[in-house]
């Protein structure tokens, strides 16, 4: 009989040792699993509200957005991580101060000259135009160019969806997105390089008119 015991008592043990080993595995995984869970993650929100139209360069995504730490199970799949991949883009939309940058928020300039071969700035004082839709111009605007025929006063549409890179005041300074009091005076637009002897001439002329594309947020 004690030599039964003897035989068993060593499996015992080492069933034993091996079931802790077992547990502890379990647990080991389970609290890694637990950590993961909260596991931090740093992505870039808007550090004050950003208007819609804005576009980011190196003078002014400090000013703008800021680096969050969060649980990485909240951060979005197309959340941006690093401020470089905002610069020279465009808030698509206003973004409320807080919210986390996706991908889907911010345009590429790249993409807003769509298929455009050559494009150019060119630039152009408010007061050669008429009215130029009241100085409400603002970056990030879209605007329609109508060339006015002399003889017959009948308009023709001549450039559609022209992109408004730049808005200047008075006193040369850059007109936020957000500014809805300080006029327009001088405004910079993206054309193709062949159409620039074209609308300096009409522009000398006086013969052209601007309209404001307006979205579907405008009428909300």
């Amino acid at each position: 009989m004690k030599k039964e015991k003897k035989k068993i008592l060593p499996g015992a043990i080492f069933a034993s040792f091996v079931a802790a080993v077992v547990v502890y595995c379990i647990l080991i995984n389970i609290e890694v699993n637990a950590l993961s869970a909260y596991e931090k993650g740093k992505v870039l929100a808007a550090g004050k509200e950003i208007p819609g139209g804005l576009i980011i360069s190196r003078e002014n995504v400090e000013e703008y957005f800021l680096e969050v730490e969060m649980d990485k199970s909240l951060i979005p799949d197309a959340a941006i991580t690093v401020r470089e991949e905002l610069l020279d883009r465009m808030a698509v939309g206003s973004i409320d101060k807080g919210a986390i940058v996706t991908q889907a928020m911010m345009m590429a300039i790249s993409e807003l000259q769509g298929e455009m071969r050559e494009p150019v700035l060119a630039g152009f004082v408010a007061d050669d135009l008429y009215q130029v839709v009241s100085g409400t111009l603002r970056s990030g605007d879209r605007i329609h160019i109508y060339t006015v025929d002399e003889m017959t006063e009948e308009a023709n549409l001549t450039w559609e969806n022209v992109f408004v890179r730049e808005v200047f005041s008075n006193a040369g300074e850059v007109i936020a997105p957000e500014d809805s009091s300080t006029a327009a005076q001088r405004v910079n637009i993206l054309i193709e390089r062949s159409s620039v002897e074209k609308f300096y001439s009409e522009l000398a002329r006086g013969s052209l008119r601007v309209v404001k594309v307006l979205d579907a947020e405008t009428f909300q």
